[in-house]
């Protein structure tokens, strides 16, 4: 009986007992024999007063008597397992009742393990090391299962991030064929963004945002000119008015854009971002009365975060200066997207963008 009762490394330093047990010659014997062994040792002789001690400084594991007053043994395990710290603390069983049904409930109420009284120390001994070393494993198991989703996640997170940025760089490399400054992709992101949001507090869109839409609108809205990249600068940037052969070509990069976006999604075909992606690229220019293009849908049959990009790529056109005019003021930009509310536009996104009206002003502005 010389072998102490030690923590495996790393964790504390010695165990921390816990004994309940009404019968104080038991309490006197086992709290003796533990201490003088290494452990730190708490006794009690009522449930009621173990429980109210381990919810305050949880022990490493529980010496459990069956057969107390007022509250057993049983009733002591099982509000032990409904406590979320001590859930897991391990409990050994230590009573003189030794039928297999006694043993069978202990087991059912939460216990680890279970020694039949009169007992020899140095199998309490070697019963507490072996679960004790067994829960510390466990510990050390959920913390290195914790550790490595944090590190999964945060890898994710870095990829996403990476992807992010590479994506929104090609987005500007395409807007900045049209002579536009580079802050106009973070003004529509931002412009979605407050639409969004407006929509899912109170609308009859609400039930279709939730906070995942918002994130993704914010980071897909670059995406919705991406097919101009193919799109001849003696088009693109003409200061006149188009033929209609060049106005065949400029209509075609909302098409070019989706099927791009489309390739992409082959390979990631889980991946939220991109299908919103492929529903702005595609749908933005789609109008409200079907005569829109490159599909002349019609209504709610057009995604709601095309509908919503459509009321922002027309803010963001008429508030920059075109080879073709010059910028519009804020006051006439708002009148025209409201004229068009049920025609062009969604009534309900033109409601929304209305009431942000001012927002959006200042973000313009740079405010």
């Amino acid at each position: 009986m010389s072998q102490q009762l030690s923590a495996p490394s790393p964790g504390p330093s010695v165990i921390r007992v816990m004994i309940v047990d009404d019968a104080p010659e038991n309490l006197l014997l086992l709290q003796d024999m533990l201490s003088q062994h290494g452990c730190e040792v708490v006794a009690f002789a009522s449930g009621a007063q173990a429980l109210k001690a381990a919810k305050l400084e949880p022990p490493d594991l529980i010496l459990l008597d069956i057969t107390m007053p007022e509250m057993d043994g049983y009733q002591v395990c099982e509000t032990l397992r409904a406590h979320p710290r001590l859930a897991n603390t391990p409990v050994i069983f230590l009573s003189a009742l030794g039928s297999t049904e006694d043993k069978v409930r202990a087991f059912q109420a939460g216990g680890v393990d279970y020694i039949t009284k009169p007992f020899q120390f140095e199998e309490v001994q070697a019963r507490i090391n072996t679960h004790f070393r067994l829960h510390q494993l466990q510990m050390q198991l959920e913390f290195q299962n914790q550790h490595l989703q944090e590190l999964v996640e945060a890898k994710a997170k870095q990829l996403s991030e990476s992807q992010l940025a590479t994506i929104f760089a090609l987005a500007k490399l395409a807007d900045s064929r049209d002579g536009e400054l580079s802050f106009r992709l973070d003004q529509i992101r931002l412009y979605c963004k407050l639409i969004a949001e407006t929509l899912r507090l109170g609308s009859p869109y609400a039930d279709e945002i939730n906070p995942e839409f918002v994130t993704l609108i914010q980071h897909a809205a670059p995406l919705h000119d991406i097919g101009e990249v193919v799109v001849p600068e003696a088009v693109l940037l003409k200061p006149g008015k188009l033929t209609p052969e060049e106005w065949q070509v400029m209509k075609s990069h909302a098409e070019i854009g989706e099927r791009t976006l489309n390739s992409i999604a082959a390979y990631h075909q889980d991946n939220a971002f991109i299908r919103m992606g492929i529903e702005i690229a595609g749908g933005h220019h789609e109008r409200w009365d079907g005569s829109g293009y490159p599909r002349g849908l019609a209504g709610t049959d057009i995604p709601l975060s095309a509908r919503i990009m459509a009321v922002v790529d027309v803010y963001a056109a008429l508030r920059s200066t075109r080879s073709y005019r010059t910028e519009l003021s804020h006051a006439d930009a708002v009148a025209t997207i409201t004229a068009a509310a049920g025609s062009q536009f969604d009534p309900i996104v033109v409601a929304a963008f209305v009431e942000l009206a001012p927002q959006f002003e200042r973000i313009h502005a740079g405010l």
